[in-house]
């Protein structure tokens, strides 16, 4: 009986809330319905919200994604770059790129639009158009044993092609010669990369597989897994190599995903008529990456930076079909000029005022001062109806003998000016020493034999093991007294904790560099601002664009006219304040396969991303928790130190290449990062003078042979000795005239320890030189 009161009752649940929607229930117990509805109103609108919200990210990037993909197999999109890199000097590049052509134009329509690129008069690269597969393609070639030709065209590679030969028994090349430019490439940082081996048709057809499935684990094993090999001697593998290229997502390098550049496929130079010297360079290609604004500055690699006269958008030479698109027809012939008042300004050096700090009128605080001078002075007698002026001639004894005070006085200050003077010469006459021992030993600069040559390297190497086994130790001369010997020089209690003015008297040089008060703000105020782009004054990527680039030299257009086929010439745009020199830091790490030592302030070409700089690079520790550093005075090999050098400001991220030249080589010997730019970095030289106890008691001990004269021992007596056994200690007073000092430590001290001492000055980068 269902309504009845006898009804069968279950028993309760045992927790307090059987579900969410009783807890929730119980929660709002004391309020209204109205109260209850609104809430749980607001709760729905803020989830439909979220919900939606994640939506439209999910829509962005799937939007994002399609465009990209689209973009790549279009005429929106500039033709991908094929660069063929091989590994070995049997590896022949020439008849791989004809084969590769001759798969390219296999469809008619192709080859019709092959014949219109390749204009010998304009000078063309070349780019091929395939229809078929919905793409357009460069091939390039690097030639063997030119690692900067090869690195200069991996920088604009979206597909790298490692070629190299193939034995049966021979397989070893490809580790011999092939890993110096697997290890620089990979330093500079690689899109999506393929293999390509020849001669797999002289192997027997037994040992066939087993040799293709030995060269495609040793590719595996230098690059990510899952890398593609095609057989360079097939034409159905060249036709499956090219499918391969035309579905893959090109990968976006950091460094160059955030600039804007245009590889040269057309050259051509204008002399002015007025300056023969200089003129106009009129490079044509297609942008790439990121708009180029026709208002910033643009830096040609390996020249310098420049400013647009104007930019052209042109037809597109190459098209992937004989069809004009409405977009594309818009922007044809389009000339764009710079805005006068937007244009960026070429600026490189700060300009110096040598009469910034001179005072040309006192100010009101000397006026008052003066004022109060005045009115303490006694009241003289003078006669009647004596003017103020005709008072001013009127000396009295007084007068006399504050006159004679201020000569004395005026004398005394000329004595020690004179004094200054010559403690300044002595000084820069041991800087000059200096200087001259440093550059002594570049031996880059001079024309060196053979036989010279070598004994220079072993000499430096002679030296990078004393630096290594008795690091910092210096010996005192006997000739000349070591306060001034070292007078550039001063003690810290710590490196560590001790204060040391960055700002103290800097060089000259630093008056013509810029400084930032936050570099990283700085950068993300520039990158930001770099992605708002002006379309009136920019040409959008994928663009067939002709940059006029002002004051040019006719010297190196002609250069360049000659090598461009050969070496690709890129113009990458700038961001704001990339022009301006400063004090750039980089951590660099030197090659395993160089042995040869690597001096601070030796000339070196640095490659970072599409610019390359000849600089004088000083080696530092790269200490995080101080703010004081180590100066090196060689490159050590294993681990990472920093290089300090003076040239255009960069925004990270950026890789860096080094080479050093030998006689007419270049070789690869360290790679690194982009650090900053900081011109407050303290570098600090450390020298250790050092001596040997004659006598010891206990704690006491006689130490010569650190200083040669007592008034040496006067001079750095408020310096703290240390013992190479952990003992601390202090200059007592000096004994005897040779030299010899009487110090007290803090523990007893053996007779076979070394006393020394730490002195220190800061170093600066070098001026790079023109």
């Amino acid at each position: 009986m269902a309504g009845s009161g006898r009804a069968q009752k279950n028993k309760a649940h045992k927790t307090r809330f059987s579900s969410k929607s009783s807890r929730r229930d119980h929660k709002l117990a004391g309020t209204t319905k109205e109260k209850n509805s609104k809430k749980s109103a607001v709760q729905q609108s803020a989830k439909e919200l979220r919900l939606q919200r994640n939506k439209n990210i999910r829509d962005s990037k799937r939007a994002i994604l399609l465009s990209e993909r689209r973009g790549i197999k279009g005429d929106k999109s500039a033709p991908r770059v094929l660069v063929l890199v091989p590994l070995d000097s049997r590896a022949q590049t020439g008849e791989l790129k004809k084969r590769i052509v001759a798969a390219c134009l296999g469809d008619e329509s192709c080859a019709v639009d092959a014949m219109e690129t390749e204009n010998p008069s304009e000078g063309s690269l070349g780019s091929i158009s395939i229809p078929r597969l919905k793409f357009r393609l460069t091939v390039l070639e690097a030639p063997y044993g030119d690692l900067q030709t090869c690195l200069q065209a991996v920088k604009v590679a979206d597909i790298v092609a490692f070629v190299f030969s193939v034995a049966e028994n021979d397989e070893n090349v490809f580790e011999k010669s092939g890993k110096p430019v697997l290890s620089m490439l990979k330093a500079q940082g690689l899109p999506h990369t393929i293999g390509i081996p020849l001669g797999l048709g002289d192997v027997a057809s037994k040992k066939r597989a087993d040799v293709w499935k030995l060269y495609h684990d040793r590719l595996e094993a230098e690059f990510p897994p899952h890398v593609k090999t095609f057989d360079g001697s097939s034409n159905d593998e060249a036709q499956q190599m090219l499918r391969h290229i035309s579905e893959q997502r090109p990968s976006h390098l950091q460094w160059r995903s955030q600039r804007p550049y245009v590889m040269a496929e057309q050259l051509a130079f204008e002399a002015d008529s007025q300056s023969p010297s200089v003129g106009t360079l009129r490079l044509s290609g297609y942008v790439r990456e990121q708009s180029l604004s026709v208002n910033k500055l643009i830096h040609i690699s390996g020249i310098g930076d420049f400013q647009l006269e104007k930019m052209e958008i042109l037809d597109d030479p190459c098209p992937l079909s004989n069809k004009k698109f409405d977009g594309m027809a818009v922007d044809a012939h389009k000339e764009i000029l710079p805005d006068p008042n937007k244009q960026e300004a070429l600026v490189i050096e700060n300009i110096l005022d040598p009469l910034a700090g001179e005072q040309t009128w006192p100010t009101e605080e000397e006026l008052a001062k003066a004022d109060v001078r005045d009115q303490g002075r006694k009241r003289r007698k003078l006669p009647k109806g004596t003017s103020d002026y005709q008072a001013s001639w009127i000396m009295d004894e007084s007068d006399e003998e504050e006159g004679s005070d201020i000569e004395n006085a005026e004398n005394t200050q000329e004595m020690q000016c004179d004094d200054e003077y010559q403690d300044d010469a002595s000084r820069g006459a041991f800087e000059e020493e200096e200087t001259e021992a440093d550059t002594s030993e570049m031996m880059d600069d001079e024309p060196l034999s053979i036989s010279q040559r070598k004994e220079e390297i072993q000499r430096l190497k002679e030296a990078v093991r004393s630096d290594e086994e008795f690091p910092d130790e210096v010996d005192t001369p006997m000739d000349v007294p070591a306060r001034e010997r070292f007078a550039r020089y001063r003690g810290l209690k710590s490196m560590r904790t001790s204060a040391w003015d960055p700002k103290e008297s800097l060089p000259a040089d630093y008056a013509r560099i810029f400084a930032f008060d936050n570099f990283n703000r700085t950068m993300k105020h520039v990158t930001k601002k770099a992605s708002c782009v002006d379309e009136a004054f920019s040409a959008c990527t994928g663009s067939f664009v002709r940059l006029h680039i002002r004051n040019f030299s006719s010297s190196v257009a002609a250069s360049l006219l000659e090598s461009y086929r050969t070496c690709p010439l890129v113009a990458c745009g700038l961001f704001q304040h990339e022009s301006k020199m400063t004090v750039v830091h980089f951590s660099i790490k030197k090659n395993d396969s160089f042995t040869e030592p690597i001096k601070s302030k030796e000339n070196l070409l640095f490659h970072i991303g599409f610019r390359s700089y000849f600089t004088r690079p000083i080696f530092s520790t790269d200490d995080i928790n101080m703010n004081k550093h180590k100066y090196e005075r060689f490159l050590h090999a294993g681990r990472f130190s920093v290089a300090s050098v003076i040239m255009p400001v960069q925004f990270p991220p950026g890789p860096l290449v080094v080479f050093k030249r030998d006689a007419q080589n270049l070789h690869y010997v360290a790679s690194g990062l982009l650090k900053n730019a900081d011109p407050d970095r303290i570098i600090l030289k450390k020298i250790i003078l050092s001596g040997y106890p004659l006598r010891v008691s206990k704690r006491k001990a006689i130490v010569r042979y650190m200083f040669h004269n007592p008034e040496d021992v006067k001079w750095f007596k408020p310096l703290e000795l240390w013992t190479k056994y952990g003992r601390r200690g202090r200059i007592m007073e000096p004994v005897g005239t040779r030299g010899a000092m009487k110090c007290v430590f803090d523990g007893v001290v053996q007779q076979r320890d070394a006393v020394c001492v730490n002195l220190y000055k800061r170093v600066y980068p070098k001026w790079p030189q023109q």
